[in-house]
């Protein structure tokens, strides 16, 4: 049985604005070798897998100031907290 995947655009915006809030540039993260390309794609790829859709679109929704914790229950939320980090 496999399961249906996201839409890849929602979901990149998804992931791009988790991470915003949480101060991180992917642009900047790749061009400073901390991601690969590659990696961000499987983040996208992770989210369009998770079920948690809801949970992150209102923890954005919900969000005034800068967060060093991505939402409960993100699938990318290792990823994104290590990014957060100062290098």
């Amino acid at each position: 049985m496999t399961s249906q995947m996201g839409d890849e655009e929602l979901h990149f915006w998804i992931t791009r604005s988790v991470a915003r809030v949480m101060g991180i540039s992917f642009s900047d993260a790749i061009s400073n070798g901390h991601i690969s390309t590659q990696d961000y794609a499987d983040m996208v790829t992770n989210c369009r897998m998770c079920a948690r859709v809801k949970n992150c679109q209102r923890w954005l929704a919900e969000q005034c100031d800068l967060s060093h914790t991505a939402p409960a229950g993100c699938c990318n939320s290792k990823a994104l907290e290590t990014l957060a980090r100062p290098h």
